[in-house]
């Protein structure tokens, strides 16, 4: 699906390792630095295969700064206040907390807040699980976070749990139905699931909705094991309806067993259409969007911003060992969704 009309790869890493961390991915930009500055997820340890089921990474959270938003230079851990209080508020006997990963910020124009959303997964050793919370913060800016509850909590029973948010407009009650990533445990795998979140306020607590993509139900190729919801574009670089947006999905192919280990297909961007006002997906892209030149298993989208009328600069994650962009037009996507 790669056309020259739909968009362009940049050549070099919008952001690279620097000597100190071998993987950084799941780039977030803040608006109201003009997106020359925002937080990035660096890997601080792995244990295991990437490709294989059952691999252990633990993060943390930098923040990112540049000159342009070609290159971005990674800098200081992120501070967030309380959370020590809460991540020990969290463990219970056997968990073992991995680090703060996938963060995702929201600039709230009515009140002036910036709220981070983030991965808070923490590992049952025992059972070899993992509960994975949706976490929060908040503050002015993000030099003055501070953690709060999370907005959603993992079921301790089936694991099922809450990452990679994706926030949606309010809709007519009032409400917003965001988007995340869960999972569901199936006879055969375990698979990740897209699902809603009803969000009454941005603080939380938010309450789990219905799930709205599964890869076993739909068959779909390209994400017919994993799917995690990426950012919806805004009205503005593209309009795909009234109570509707155009939003990226990050897919991964379905499972398969390998000398009894589980292991993972290749991770591709592709579309789907979310309405925002009933908080159902319309249409998911029978194909990918963009396999990156260099992956060789994992291209993963987190972040667009808007960057001229009919363009804008998409950001994906390569292998989970640097970020690249790409810009996207408006006028080659619609002629891809009317095809």
């Amino acid at each position: 699906m790669n056309d020259l009309n739909i968009y362009t790869q940049h050549d070099g890493k919008a952001i690279e390792t620097d000597g100190t961390y071998k993987h950084v991915m799941a780039i977030a930009l803040d608006k109201t630095s003009k997106y020359t500055r925002g937080i990035v997820r660096c890997i601080t340890s792995r244990d295991g295969d990437v490709t294989v089921s059952g691999y252990v990474d633990r993060s943390e959270i930098h923040k990112i700064s540049g000159n342009t938003s070609e290159h971005f230079s990674i800098g200081e851990q992120l501070e967030i206040a309380g959370s020590e209080e809460i991540i020990n508020g969290l463990k219970n006997k056997g968990l073992d907390f991995i680090g703060f990963e996938d963060p995702d910020i929201f600039q709230d124009e009515d009140t002036g807040f910036t709220h981070v959303y983030f991965t808070l997964p923490f590992l049952n050793t025992a059972k070899k699980h993992a509960l994975v919370h949706l976490g929060h913060a908040v503050g002015r800016d993000l030099d003055s976070l501070k953690m709060t509850a999370p907005v959603l909590v993992a079921d301790p029973k089936t694991y099922e749990g809450a990452k990679e948010v994706s926030i949606a407009p309010v809709n007519s009650k009032g409400v917003r139905l965001n988007l995340f990533e869960s999972s569901k445990k199936e006879t055969d795998f375990t698979y990740s699931t897209v699902r809603v979140a009803i969000a009454k306020d941005m603080n939380g607590p938010w309450e789990f909705g219905k799930t709205v993509f599964h890869p076993k139900e739909r068959g779909i190729t390209w994400i017919g094991g994993h799917a995690s919801p990426g950012p919806l574009l805004p009205k503005s670089f593209i309009d795909v309806g009234k109570n509707k947006l155009l939003g990226i999905m990050n897919g991964r192919e379905a499972n398969k067993k390998l000398d009894g280990k589980t292991t993972y297909g290749i991770f591709s961007v592709g579309l789907f259409i979310y309405d925002y006002e009933t908080g159902t997906i319309d249409w998911v892209s029978p194909e990918p969007l963009i396999r990156d030149s260099e992956a060789r298993t994992i291209t993963f989208a987190s972040q667009f911003i808007e960057t001229s009328s009919g363009e804008g600069i998409l950001y994906a994650h390569i292998d989970d060992s640097f970020v690249r962009a790409y810009t996207l037009y408006s006028k080659g996507l619609k002629s891809l969704l009317q095809s």
